[in-house]
Order: C-alpha cells, then sequence, then structure tokens
C-alpha cells in the first residue's frame, strides 16, 4: 500500500483520510472511493479503484486499531516510521495533522463501532420498466421495478445493488416496509 500511496497527491491523501476518520466517527456512513478514485485519476495519478480501497482499507484499520490501542500522536507516527515499507512523508505529515486533531473522537466512539459491524443503508433509487420483447418471445409486455440499494459495508466502501422484481414482489417488498415504518413509530 505505501508503494501506492507515494502516487497520491497530498490533498487527495489529506481528504481520504478525513473520510475514513468521518466515517469511524460515524458522522458519514462510507467511504465513496469510486468518486475519489475519478478524480484522482482527472487530476492524471494512474490509480485504480481496487488499489484505492485497498489504501483506504488499510488506514481504516490503522486509525481504528490505533483508537484501540489508545495511541497518542507521537506513538502513532513512531510506529508508523518503524514499519517494513515506510510511508512517504507527505502521508506521514497528514495522518500526524488527523490523527492530533481527531484521533482522541475515534477513541471515544469505540463502542459505538462494535455495533455497527454489519453496514450501513445510505440510499435506494428504484424505476418501473416494461419488457417489450426478446430473442425468444415476441411480445412480454410485462412490468418490472428495477431497485439499487446503496449501502456502506463496515470498512465503509459505498457500494450499490441492484436487482430486478416483478409488481407481484415489489408490492411484498412496499408492504413489508410499512410494517417496518408502522413498528418504528411506535418505538
Amino acid at each position: 500500500a505505501a508503494d501506492k500511496i507515494r502516487l497520491i497527491p497530498q490533498d487527495f491523501f489529506a481528504e481520504l483520510c478525513e473520510q475514513i476518520i468521518q466515517h469511524l466517527n460515524h458522522k458519514i456512513p462510507g467511504i465513496n472511493t469510486a468518486e475519489l478514485c475519478k478524480r484522482i485519476q482527472t487530476s492524471g495519478v494512474d490509480i485504480n479503484i481496487g488499489d484505492l480501497a485497498k489504501i483506504a482499507n488499510t488506514l481504516s484499520f490503522l486509525f481504528s486499531t490505533a483508537a484501540r490501542n489508545n495511541l497518542s500522536t507521537e506513538e502513532l507516527v513512531t510506529t508508523l516510521g518503524s514499519g517494513v515499507s515506510t510511508l512517504p512523508k507527505h502521508a506521514v505529515q497528514v495522518i500526524r495533522h488527523l490523527w492530533n486533531e481527531q484521533g482522541k473522537a475515534i477513541a471515544a466512539s469505540e463502542d459505538a463501532r462494535d455495533v455497527a459491524a454489519v453496514g450501513q443503508f445510505v440510499d435506494l433509487k428504484w424505476k418501473l420498466g416494461v419488457a417489450m420483447s426478446s430473442d425468444t418471445c415476441r411480445s412480454l409486455k410485462y412490468p418490472y421495478v428495477t431497485v439499487t440499494l446503496t449501502v456502506a459495508d463496515p470498512s465503509g466502501q459505498i457500494t450499490d445493488k441492484s436487482f430486478e422484481m416483478t409488481i407481484p414482489q415489489f408490492k411484498n417488498f412496499f408492504r413489508q416496509f410499512k410494517e417496518m415504518a408502522s413498528v418504528l413509530e411506535t418505538v
């Protein structure tokens, strides 16, 4: 990961670290690595989304481990400097600054982080469509609903999950959501 971090300009690296810390503090549901990767690539850096996701996971692990062990800023920086593949100077400076400013808040939210180990719902989008025909059937004319769920996994990576349902399946899905809403109103 250290080799790939060298490629990322300091401002983008700082933004990534800031998003990770906000995610660990439960201020945002996740890190949108796809959007950040596009912006980094537009700036002329050759990095793919898989590498950026690995860096985000590594940094998330670094910050959460440091919080669990209650490391001071100097202890964290010393630990980073003693690694096999040392981080570039600009990355250590960003980590030092952010940990100094916001590290204690991550340690304080340790209990809440343990509860949120299954991921988090971010958004739901749907659209209605009609299949008119196919290679094997001339006249389908069956309506369907495409649902796209945006979720943040426990590491903070935001992904979209899409699926299609028939109208009866969608009606059942909708009924279940109404039941959940009515139960939540009584709480």
